[in-house]
C-alpha cells in the first residue's frame, strides 16, 4: 500500500516538505493538485510540549491499566483509599479551624508531605514511567521546555491530587480573613509545585542509581521504610499524648514554618495574624525554593542527556585488586564453609534475601526498643528479635530458585543433606546469635532490668534453636519459589498456601517446641525461686542447641528423598 500511495507524511515537527523537494504533480502521484506546495516548516520551539507530555502520561496510565485486570483493580482501589484519606484529612483540618495550634499542625504536616515526595521516588521508581528521562535522550528537546512539560505531566496522578486536597485543607484551617484567603490561593499551588518539583529533581539526580541493581535493592527495601515510619508515628503520637497535645510541637513548628514548602502555609497563618512582612518573606522563600529546584532539575537533565553512562565506563576500567583480607578464610573448610559463604553472599547480594534480612533485623530491634522507650515494654519483648530472625531459616531452598539443581547434584545421601542444612543454619547463626544477644542487652539497659537479663537470653536462645529446627523441616516439606522478576512479590502464583503453612505452621511449632523452657521459667517465678533464674541461660542455650540439632537430623532424610519435588517447587518463579 505504501509503494502505490507515496503521499507526504505529516509530523508534529514538520508540517510540509523541505525547500529542496520538488512539488508533486498529478502525473507523479495522481493525488496532489498541480501548483507549488506552500512551505511552512515548523521550528522545534513552535511545537508546544506540555500538551504532548500530558497526553503521554494519560496514555501510559491507560495502557498500563489495560495490561491486566488485577493491575486495574489495584489502581482503582489505591485511588479510592487515597481519596478517602484525603477527604478525611481535609475534614479533620477544617474542623481544626479556630484552634490555636492549627498552624503548628499544618506546617508540620506540609513538611512531612514534602519529605515523602522527596523519598518515595527512591523506593518506587517504577511507579511512574515518565520519571526516567533517559527515554527522551534521542529526541531533539531543549531542557527548559522539557522541564515545564514534565512538571505539567507530573501533576497528573493520585499523588498530586492527594497533595492538593491536603494543601487545601491546610489553608482552610489557617486562613482567617479575606487577605489570608487571597494568599492561600497562591500558597496551595506553590506547595503542590514544590513537592512535585522536589520529587522530579531527586529522581532525575539519582536515575542512574534507580536503574541499577542498588536501585532495585532500594525498591525492595521500601517496606522497611514504611514499617519504621509507622513505628515512629506511633511513638510520636504517644509522646504527644503524654506531653499534653499539640502544644509540645510549637518549638519545632516555629522552625519548620521557615522551610519550604511549609513556609507557604506559614504565610497564610502570618497574614491572618496581621504579620504581612513575615508572610511576604515566607512566600518569597517558597518561590525561591521552587526556582532553585527547577534549576537543579534542569542541570541534572542536561548532564543526564549529554554525559555518558558511568556504568559503561566502569566496565572498561581494569579490575580492582582484591583485598588481602577475606572473611571467607575464617569459615571452616569443606562443604560447611562453602555453603556458609554462599548463604552469606546471598544475604549481601541477592535483593530479595537482603530485603528479608534487613526487615527482620530492623523490626526485631524496633519492637522491643520502642516499647521500652515508651515505658510499656518488658525484657521478654527481646525474644521478638530471635523470632523474626529465626524465620529466615524457613524456605531455605526457595532463595536458590531454579539454580537449586546444582545443589541437588551434590546431595547423594542423607549425610550430604544434613551437612547442607547444618551449614545453612550455621550461616544464619553467625548473624542471629550475636544480634539477638545485643537486642536483649539493649532492652535490659533501657528498662534497667539487669536481673532478668540471663533469663531473657536463655529464652531467646531456646526460641532461636526451635525456629531453626522447624525451619529446616518446613524447608524440606513445604518449599516454594520466590519470583525474581518483581520486587513486590515474594511467592509465586499458586504457592501462597505453601508459604502460609511453612511460616505460620513453623512458628506455631517453634513456640510449642519452646514450651519446656517457658514452663521452667514460669515455675521458677511461681515458686519464688528467683535466685535460680540465671540457670535459664545455660538451660535455654543447651535446649536450643539440642532442638536445632534434632530438627536438622529429622529434616535431612526428607530433604534427600524429596530433591526432585523441591527443585520443581522452587523453579516456578
Amino acid at each position: 500500500m505504501a509503494e502505490n500511495n507515496p503521499a507526504p507524511i505529516a509530523s508534529d515537527r514538520l508540517t510540509a516538505v523541505s525547500p529542496g523537494d520538488a512539488p508533486l504533480t498529478p502525473a507523479s502521484s495522481g493525488l496532489v493538485p498541480p501548483g507549488p506546495v506552500p512551505l511552512t516548516p515548523a521550528s522545534p520551539a513552535s511545537v508546544p510540549l506540555t500538551p504532548v507530555f500530558v497526553r503521554l502520561k494519560l496514555s501510559l496510565l491507560r495502557n498500563g491499566l489495560r495490561q491486566s485486570s488485577g493491575r486495574a483493580v489495584a489502581y482503582i482501589a489505591s485511588a479510592v483509599i487515597a481519596l478517602l484519606l484525603a477527604a478525611a484529612q481535609f475534614l479533620g483540618l477544617f474542623l481544626l479551624r479556630g484552634n490555636e495550634h492549627a498552624g503548628t499542625l499544618v506546617v508540620l504536616l506540609t513538611a512531612l508531605l514534602a519529605l515523602g515526595w522527596a523519598v518515595m521516588p527512591l523506593f518506587f521508581p517504577g511507579g511512574d514511567e515518565t520519571l526516567d528521562p533517559t527515554r527522551l535522550v534521542m529526541l531533539p528537546l531543549r531542557p527548559r521546555p522539557l522541564v515545564g512539560a514534565l512538571l505539567a505531566a507530573s501533576l497528573v496522578g493520585i499523588g498530586p491530587l492527594f497533595t492538593l486536597c491536603l494543601a487545601v485543607g491546610s489553608a482552610a484551617a489557617t486562613a482567617h480573613g479575606a487577605a489570608a484567603v487571597a494568599v492561600s490561593v497562591l500558597a496551595v499551588p506553590l506547595v503542590l509545585l514544590v513537592c512535585v518539583a522536589l520529587a522530579r529533581a531527586v529522581a532525575t539526580a539519582n536515575i542512574r542509581l534507580l536503574t541499577s541493581r542498588k536501585g532495585r535493592d532500594l525498591a525492595v527495601l521500601s517496606g522497611l521504610v514504611i514499617a519504621v515510619g509507622i513505628q515512629v508515628v506511633n511513638f510520636g503520637v504517644r509522646r504527644l499524648g503524654e506531653a499534653g497535645g499539640l502544644a509540645a510541637l510549637d518549638p519545632a513548628a516555629s522552625l519548620v514554618r521557615w522551610l519550604p514548602p511549609a513556609s507557604a502555609m506559614g504565610a497564610v497563618e502570618s497574614v491572618g495574624e496581621g504579620a504581612y512582612g513575615r508572610a511576604v518573606a515566607q512566600l518569597l522563600l517558597t518561590v525561591a525554593a521552587l526556582a532553585a529546584l527547577l534549576y537543579a532539575w534542569q542541570r541534572s537533565l542536561v548532564k543526564l542527556m549529554t554525559a555518558p553512562d558511568g556504568s559503561t565506563l566502569a566496565a572498561a576500567e581494569p579490575a580492582r585488586k582484591e583485598s588481602g583480607w577475606q572473611p571467607g578464610r575464617l569459615l571452616p573448610e569443606g562443604r560447611t564453609g562453602t555453603v556458609m559463604l554462599r548463604s552469606l553472599r546471598y544475604v549481601w547480594r541477592d535483593p530479595k534475601t537482603k530485603a528479608a534480612w534487613v526487615t527482620s533485623l530492623a523490626i526485631g530491634l524496633i519492637v522491643p526498643l520502642f516499647n521500652a522507650l515508651q515505658g510499656t515494654g518488658t525484657i521478654y519483648f527481646a525474644c521478638f528479635a530471635a523470632g523474626m530472625l529465626g524465620i529466615q531459616m524457613y524456605n531455605q531452598f526457595g532463595q536458590d530458585t531454579s539454580a537449586f539443581w546444582m545443589v541437588a547434584l551434590t546431595i547423594s545421601s542423607t549425610r550430604d543433606a544434613y551437612l547442607e542444612l547444618r551449614a545453612r543454619a550455621l550461616a544464619l547463626l553467625v548473624i542471629t546469635l550475636p544480634y539477638s544477644a545485643l537486642v536483649t542487652v539493649a532492652t535490659a539497659a533501657l528498662l534497667g532490668d539487669w536481673q532478668a537479663l540471663p533469663e531473657a537470653l536463655g529464652l531467646s536462645f531456646a526460641l532461636l534453636g526451635a525456629m531453626l529446627a522447624t525451619g529446616a523441616l518446613a524447608s524440606a516439606r513445604f518449599p516454594y519459589s520466590i519470583p525474581q522478576d518483581s520486587g513486590y512479590k515474594n511467592v509465586a502464583p499458586g504457592q501462597a498456601g505453601l508459604a502460609w503453612i511453612s511460616i505460620f505452621g513453623g512458628m506455631l511449632g517453634g513456640a510449642l517446641l519452646c514450651a519446656p523452657v517457658l514452663a521452667l521459667a514460669i515455675w521458677i517465678h511461681v515458686s519464688g525461686a528467683d535466685e535460680w533464674a540465671w540457670l535459664l541461660l545455660p538451660a535455654g542455650a543447651a535446649y536450643g542447641a539440642l532442638a536445632a540439632a534434632g530438627g536438622l537430623r529429622l529434616a535431612a532424610p526428607r530433604t534427600a528423598a524429596r530433591l526432585p519435588e523441591i527443585l520443581a517447587a522452587v523453579s516456578k518463579g
